[in-house]
């Protein structure tokens, strides 16, 4: 059976704030690190192409890579993969066609990258990383990322694959916009 994100952290807190409350902690229970310099490396996915993501974040934590070198790493995975359809390479079109990408990264000093309505690129989420680390903005967005993006070495491709556009051709029989919030993670879980 699947459980949604805000059941699960809602059942967590219940459960933690019951054994605060009655004031023990099982033997297995730690209490949370003082500091980061004694926190452990975690890595969760909470869509179903998690685990390759995860592979992928982890293997550049085994390394001694950054933590935001490990989001990236695990970021390109679902953007380069045409069989997700809610982002990257196999996103769905807007509804005037065009496959238009979002990403944003952020390290772990507070510094933080992100593009908006970017095309053609495969991996929004290294051209965050580049805004992050080239620029002293924080966004870019629509001709201007995407005019970076080629400056600092991305090829322009085409990202609409034919699954994506034969489902938007069924949407313009009807035309029916109309956005679900969270869409994907309804999709995902099954709600």
């Amino acid at each position: 059976m699947r459980s949604s994100r805000r059941n699960f952290i809602r059942h967590a807190a219940i459960a933690s704030a019951a054994t605060i409350a009655a004031g023990r902690l099982p033997a297995y229970a730690k209490p949370l690190p003082l500091s980061l310099a004694e926190a452990q490396p975690l890595v969760i996915s909470t869509w179903n192409y998690g685990a390759p993501t995860n592979g992928a974040a982890w293997d550049v934590i085994a390394k001694g890579g950054r933590a935001v070198d490990a989001v990236q790493a695990g970021v390109m995975i679902p953007e380069a993969d045409p069989n997700i359809t809610s982002v990257g390479r196999g996103g769905f079109p807007d509804r005037d066609g065009r496959v238009t990408l979002d990403a944003c990264i952020m390290d772990d000093l507070g510094n933080a990258g992100s593009v908006c309505m970017l095309e053609h690129i495969v991996h929004p989420v290294a051209v965050a990383r580049m805004v992050m680390d080239k620029t002293p903005h924080v966004m870019l967005v629509g001709d201007g990322a995407l005019q970076f993006a080629v400056e600092q070495g991305f090829k322009k491709e085409a990202l609409l694959t034919a699954k994506a556009k034969a489902a938007w051709k069924e949407w313009l029989k009807e035309k029916k916009y109309s956005p679900v919030i969270n869409f994907e993670r309804h999709a995902t879980l099954g709600m």
